[in-house]
């Protein structure tokens, strides 16, 4: 039976190291040979679980894996001649001997490795691509997130995911879609769909869809480094680049205190506002101030919003007016669904419980979200209105499958029986 320990290294090292790997090898044997890629990489860690389970962990498994991934690649190119007509500038390399290991090994140098993941995520984002595919399929190929992780993010079922990251890549065979950045004119559209890609990365990471762990660092840890990477580079370090990046460097500050010592989750009044890690809060400072030039994106807005939170000394003394202000804004620029339950759930700290009743109820498509019944049992419970919190409770909890979740409307509910048993005593 194989150690947990191996199962859980080799887990983390798909969400660290896959990425990399299939971004090196997508660049070496064309982006319309991405599933080749994908498969190479896939055999490359099923070799560390076997490999490891006997022998023990190397003394570094993602060189391992690196040195694995290559040969794999080296031995393929030496079988498949026709993967070195494929790409002009590495062609007369490949199809030397001589010269065939070495520039496959070169391309797994660090800084090939960033330049090649750069150039992924932008031909993922390929205009010819529709918007929601292309960011289901740089959550699926660099970011390693399951068509069920994409799903919960995009708040759609598994199926419709799948065909998205399927009819991409048929759209990168039939268009010919290379690993290159956009020239200047196309950037900032496509930088967007990247964004947009690690805000939903970093989403699942902080609250994730995995029913047995509401938090997932890594993937916030991952979201939070190929956003640096895009800072790094002239061309992408733009100010929603940076602003994107404090967003992230802001929420994952509270990431310690979001459970309590057996895992129960601890809502934001109620967090030890000791555990925030300050120096996530000031690198966060610095990238919103780096990011006060020329634009103002959502991510601004949001990042703002993160600020305002990070800084209040506690939950009484947030700002809360500045943030239903900020939601306003930020909802009339970008309508969506989440942004007005967000905007909904500041005013019932902002103004009175009746406006956010008023404004949750206005909204529409988030039936079946766990989180909109969440926060309408929050709000009506404040209200005094037990009834009703018991059923948008009761809902909540049927719309989840995270149990840290469960046990937490659980709590609510048997408050909201307690309130109501105390009032019909009291009658």
């Amino acid at each position: 039976m194989m150690p947990d320990s191996i199962q859980q290294t080799v887990d983390h090292l798909f969400r660290h190291e896959s990425g990399k790997m299939i971004a090196v090898l997508s660049k070496l044997l064309g982006l319309e040979n991405l599933h080749t890629a994908q498969d190479l990489v896939q055999d490359t860690l099923l070799q560390a679980l076997t490999t490891w389970s006997y022998k023990g962990l190397p003394e570094n498994p993602s060189a391992w894996l690196y040195r694995v991934a290559r040969n794999k690649a080296v031995d393929l190119l030496r079988r498949e001649k026709t993967f070195q007509k494929l790409q002009p500038d590495l062609q007369h390399l490949l199809q030397s001997e001589y010269s065939l290991a070495g520039t496959v090994h070169q391309l797994f140098e660090e800084e090939e490795i960033n330049d090649s993941q750069l150039r992924m995520m932008f031909a993922c984002c390929h205009p010819s691509i529709p918007v929601d595919s292309q960011i289901a399929l740089v959550l699926k190929t660099l970011c390693g997130l399951s068509a069920a992780e994409i799903a919960k993010a995009f708040l759609k079922e598994e199926d419709s995911i799948a065909k998205r990251i399927y009819r991409a890549k048929e759209k990168i065979r039939a268009e010919n879609i290379q690993i290159e950045l956009p020239p200047s004119s196309q950037l900032p559209k496509r930088l967007d769909a990247v964004l947009h890609s690690l805000y939903l990365l970093f989403n699942e990471g902080y609250n994730s869809s995995n029913p047995d762990q509401l938090i997932r660092e890594d993937l916030c840890e991952e979201a939070i480094r190929l956003a640096y990477l895009l800072t790094q580079n002239q061309t992408t370090a733009l100010p929603r680049t940076y602003a994107t990046l404090a967003l992230f460097c802001f929420q994952a500050s509270r990431l310690g205190s979001r459970l309590d010592d057996k895992g129960n989750i601890l809502l934001l009044k109620y967090q030890d506002r000791t555990k925030w890690y300050r120096p996530l809060i000031l690198q966060g400072n610095y990238f919103l101030e780096k990011a006060t030039e020329k634009e103002t994106s959502a991510y601004h807005l949001e990042a703002a919003i993160a600020w305002l939170h990070a800084t209040a000394p506690d939950f009484a003394s947030t700002n809360w007016k500045a943030i239903y202000y900020l939601y306003s804004i930020l909802h009339q620029h970008h309508p969506t669904t989440i942004i007005a339950l967000n905007k909904a759930i500041a005013a019932s700290y902002a103004t009175d419980s009746t406006t956010a009743i008023k404004e949750l109820l206005a909204i529409k498509g988030l039936e079946n979200y766990y989180l909109y019944h969440t926060a309408l049992g929050e709000v009506y419970f404040e209200d005094g209105q037990q009834e009703k919190a018991c059923f948008h409770f009761q809902k909540a909890k049927g719309l989840t499958s995270s149990f840290s979740e469960q046990q937490l409307l659980q709590q609510k509910l048997d408050s909201c029986i307690a309130m109501q048993q105390k009032s019909s005593a009291n009658a």
